[in-house]
């Protein structure tokens, strides 16, 4: 028996080491893919078109009068003075302004859509009080006529967003405002998802009067805090999954998880936040929620007490995406002032931004934003419209994480353009031509750019 032992230690030796060694077969790897349901959007026929003698609003706040926009393969060529471009189709627009298309960061169209029928509510998921797994894509309707009055006001991007009964009500998408038959077909390429969150009354007043939490604030920020140390743990299952794959190692992948996919998403950055917030000291709470779990707590939507906080939130880089004169209609909405958002917008760093929330209003996002203007002037404001236009141009893509693309009139960025009959900010203005990566999306004068839902055809 002695002979044999060192050919035994050996073996078992040899056998201790292949079992730790990391050459272990692998199951094929695990990943979540991010983006399932992928962008079809494809720029519509174009051509080259200069644009001359307007009054130009860039969007990065000059004006240039007597100015001329090139537009050159779906993007802004240049934006200067006695432009040329062989081949290009010129526009004469003297006495007319150009803007960049307006982003509307708040809407409801295709998920709330006209006509307002019961069959066509589909925008909010009352079911749970998290509900991150939906998504507001899969509820759009692209045959929503709104979407044609929408642009027919100057609207070239829109972000579609579940509505606000949840404390988490779901994914948003940011969508092209073309004529399209799909919802991928709209969608914004590479642009970040949002998730809709909802602060306040709403969240709290639907799920009280079930006797569920939340009834109370507290309640409701104990359910954010509950969702997200899931999520972290959710994350922290999926990094050591992959750390230990990466080793060679042959682990067993978490179990999937729609919801916490999502929540996943904001802490590591991909998935960005549009807060329905209204009060001073929920938006400051909720700042310090997205601290306490990692994330940058976005933007926050109506923000009605917005002007109360506006040092913190330009300090912690928020957007505000607010209405110019909607207040009243509910207690969180009470402690308003005409000048909020020019009061946002007057700290340094700040991202102001008017959104419309209403299928309505989006018509004319130009329109509203003048009144802003005209009640912050009354009052000791000095805001010029070359100014005024990023509400709803510059800082509105910022907020959605696509300003690298849209939002104004720079080289390089795509070429969504809005030609208006005057001023964009008088109550006679009218978008006479829009736009969307250069190619004409709509043409007061001329009915073939004049889309109209299948919905529409053959109604009276």
């Amino acid at each position: 028996m002695a002979k044999l032992m060192p050919s035994l230690v050996a073996v078992a030796l040899s056998t201790a080491i292949a079992g730790c060694s990391p050459a272990e077969q692998q199951d094929p790897k695990i990943t979540i893919n991010a983006n399932p349901y992928p962008s079809t959007y494809q720029i519509l026929p174009n051509s080259t078109t200069l644009l001359k003698n307007a009054i130009v609003l860039t969007g990065t706040g000059e004006r240039i009068d007597d100015a001329d926009v090139l537009i050159k393969d779906g993007k802004i060529s240049a934006v200067g003075q006695q432009l040329s471009a062989e081949g290009a189709v010129v526009v004469d627009a003297k006495g007319k302004w150009i803007t960049p298309g307006i982003i509307d960061v708040h809407s409801h169209l295709g998920v709330y859509p006209s006509p307002n029928a019961e069959s066509h509510n589909d925008g909010n998921e009352m079911t749970n009080p998290v509900t991150a797994e939906v998504w507001a894509e899969h509820s759009v309707w692209p045959q929503d006529p709104g979407f044609n009055r929408a642009r027919e006001g100057g609207i070239t991007t829109l972000q579609i967003l579940p509505g606000s009964a949840n404390l988490i009500g779901g994914r948003g998408v940011t969508l092209k405002n073309v004529p399209a038959t799909t919802m991928q077909a709209m969608k914004f390429p590479a642009a970040p998802y949002g998730l809709k969150m909802a602060c306040g009354e709403n969240p709290k007043s639907l799920y009280g009067s079930r006797n569920e939490l939340p009834m109370t604030r507290m309640g409701n920020m104990a359910g954010y805090r509950t969702a997200f140390i899931q999520a972290t743990e959710y994350k922290r299952a999926w990094d050591k999954y992959d750390v230990e794959y990466v080793a060679g190692k042959n682990p067993v992948a978490p179990k999937r998880d729609l919801m916490k996919d999502t929540l996943k998403g904001v802490l590591e950055g991909d998935i960005l936040i549009h807060n329905h917030c209204y009060k001073a000291e929920e938006m400051a709470m909720m700042i310090d929620l997205g601290k306490e779990f990692g994330y940058h707590a976005g933007t926050f939507h109506h923000a009605v007490e917005a002007y109360k906080i506006a040092d913190l939130l330009a300090e912690n880089g928020n957007c505000a995406a607010m209405w110019p004169d909607w207040w009243g209609f509910k207690l969180e909405a009470y402690d308003m002032v005409l000048e909020n958002v020019a009061m946002v917008d007057a700290v340094k760093n700040s991202c102001a931004v008017v959104h419309s929330d209403s299928g309505v209003t989006i018509q004319r996002l130009n329109q509203e934003t003048a009144k802003i203007m005209n009640n912050a002037n009354e009052n000791g404001f000095d805001l010029k419209a070359e100014h005024v236009i990023g509400w709803i141009t510059a800082n509105a893509a910022k907020s959605l994480g696509i300003s690298d693309k849209t939002g104004s009139l720079e080289k390089g960025k795509n070429a969504d353009v809005v030609v208006w009959n005057t001023n964009p900010f008088s109550v006679y203005a009218q978008a006479e031509q829009v736009f969307i990566d250069g190619a004409k999306v709509y043409d007061r004068q001329d009915p073939a750019y004049q889309a109209q839902s299948d919905f529409m055809l053959g109604q009276q």
